[in-house]
């Protein structure tokens, strides 16, 4: 890459390019669970819905083109969970290996600990997909469990990989 890459809020110009690099994994990666590529009005009422609950959605960029984009989500929703997050990262296909995880995963987990929350929840499809279990890794978290042939996705039964990482104090001390 050889413009700078900006990591930014997502704004609603980007959901062709947000709609385009999940329709790619869905369609071929085993990242999501999905079978079926949601369409840009599927995608654009998610993300407002994350946006309407306050949670970050965020892009990387360069030269005008989104590479990624990364959000957090409720955990569970039963109120016991409200100061956890589950964060779902999706990089361009084109773009993979250019350090465009590394560059929106911190981003993230700094939005996050800001917001008060105080553990974050990596759910990997896919106990293979060492990518994304290493950018995870590199910034604090730690494997805690493999449900095994939880899915059923391109002819094959597929893991799920559960990392955690803490945020600010974690269960060090009382939440606000």
């Amino acid at each position: 890459m050889t413009s700078p890459l900006t990591v930014r809020d997502s704004r609603d110009d980007d959901l062709p390019s947000i709609t385009a690099i999940y329709g790619y994994h869905v369609r071929h990666g085993l990242a999501s669970f999905e079978e079926e590529a949601p369409p840009l009005e599927e995608m654009a009422k998610r993300r407002a819905g994350y946006l309407a609950a306050g949670y970050p959605y965020i892009v990387a960029e360069a030269e005008g083109h989104v590479l990624g984009y990364a959000y957090v989500s409720a955990y569970r929703p039963r109120p016991a969970y409200r100061f956890a997050v589950e964060n779902s990262v999706y990089i361009d296909q084109d773009a993979r290996r250019g350090g465009i995880g590394s560059a929106l995963l911190p981003v993230l987990i700094g939005r996050c600990v800001a917001l008060g929350y105080r553990q974050m929840i990596a759910v990997i499809g896919d106990s293979a997909n060492a990518a994304s279990i290493g950018l995870h890794a590199k910034f604090g978290f730690r494997e805690i469990g493999v449900i095994r042939s939880i899915g059923f996705k391109h002819g094959r039964w597929v893991d799920s990989v559960l990392m955690q990482r803490a945020l600010g104090d974690g269960d060090g001390t009382m939440p606000r």
